[in-house]
């Protein structure tokens, strides 16, 4: 009799997980098919407000041709408190190479998504001091994810180099030269190899990710044995979904071509934090060439990666895998619809 009830509730177990395991799946192909058309951005293009005039500022569009030298898109959401130190450090950093240098342009986009605290007005007071032609704000309306408020801030960005960065300051912003010195030598290979220099930066497409992946061996030693798991199990479902090639795809400071981000950032799906994911899978299929760079990194207070973040990465990079994959999601060229 005991072997036949454990028997029964072993097959009961079998059909429950077979159950739960088919729901799984077929809530991922429906979702992947939900989201197939998210890359078409139909949505109006945002308004950039003046605070000091309080005008109205068009605000460009990726396809548009490049007014400034280089862009940086700040994702903020509840960053009122580490905001201000961020951007201090990165309009003084501006500010002081652009006097040494007449033809660095710059602009700062900072894309508040929709954080509930003070982050919009610590951000317009950064435009107040700085002018609406250096500093902009971006207003998503609610919380959309990282991943979108970078998309967007990419696609209204004047720059012939994009860097994305994060708002806690993590990465020191003069490490953007490293990326900027090894994006310029690629493009000159490039130039070289074609006999033709006509093109500018901008228009070649290549990406340089920064890399923490140097203090790997020293993050090891100091985290608990579960956060290591966890990281270790990211890795590998990270390497089945884009393949090798890119040790550390999470970091949040990242610079992209004007024509890389144009490829990359109308195609992209994923809205939270596996889009750095999504970006590797693109790079590869349209040939882009990543540089990956080791960057001065520190932790920041305040991190908001918590365990529902990293189911949420392991449901979107699921979603990515079916969507592409299974060829649910098409990928479209960089022209102009």
């Amino acid at each position: 009799m005991e072997i036949l009830e454990l028997s029964t509730m072993l097959e009961l177990t079998l059909i429950v997980a077979l159950v739960c395991g088919l729901g799984l799946a077929a809530a991922v192909v429906i979702e992947s098919f939900r989201r197939r058309s998210n890359h078409i951005h139909l949505e109006a293009h945002p308004i950039f407000e003046d605070p000091n005039s309080l005008k109205q500022v068009d605000c460009p569009y990726i396809y548009d041709p490049a007014e400034k030298y280089i862009s940086l898109i700040v994702p903020a959401y509840n960053e009122e408190l580490r905001l201000p130190a961020a951007l201090d450090e990165t309009m003084n950093y501006l500010q002081e190479r652009a006097g040494k240098d007449n033809s660095f342009t710059y602009e700062v986009i900072i894309v508040d998504d929709g954080s509930k605290d003070g982050t919009k007005r610590v951000a317009f007071d950064f435009v107040r001091k700085y002018k609406v032609d250096n500093v902009r704000v971006v207003l998503l309306g609610k919380n959309q994810g990282k991943g979108e408020a970078i998309r967007k801030g990419m696609l209204h960005s004047r720059g012939k180099l994009l860097l994305m960065l994060d708002a806690d300051g993590a990465t020191k912003v003069d490490d953007l030269e490293k990326l900027e010195n090894q994006i310029l030598a690629v493009a000159k290979k490039k130039h070289l190899s074609a006999g033709d220099s006509s093109e500018g930066i901008q228009d070649i497409p290549i990406v340089a990710f920064g890399s923490r992946a140097h203090l790997e061996k020293k993050a090891l030693a100091t985290r608990k044995w579960y956060r290591n798991f966890l990281m270790k199990g990211f890795h590998l479902v990270v390497l089945l979904a884009a393949g090798p090639g890119v040790r550390d795809t999470q970091c949040g400071f990242k610079m992209f071509t004007r024509a890389a981000a144009r490829k990359l950032f109308t195609n992209i799906r994923l809205k939270r934090w596996c889009f750095d994911v999504e970006l590797v899978y693109l790079s590869k299929y349209f040939g882009i060439p990543i540089i990956e760079i080791s960057v001065t990194w520190s932790e920041i207070p305040g991190s908001k990666v918590s365990l529902l973040s990293i189911l949420n990465m392991l449901w979107e990079m699921s979603l990515m895998s079916v969507g592409y994959r299974l060829g649910i999601w098409k990928i479209s060229s960089d022209r102009q619809s």
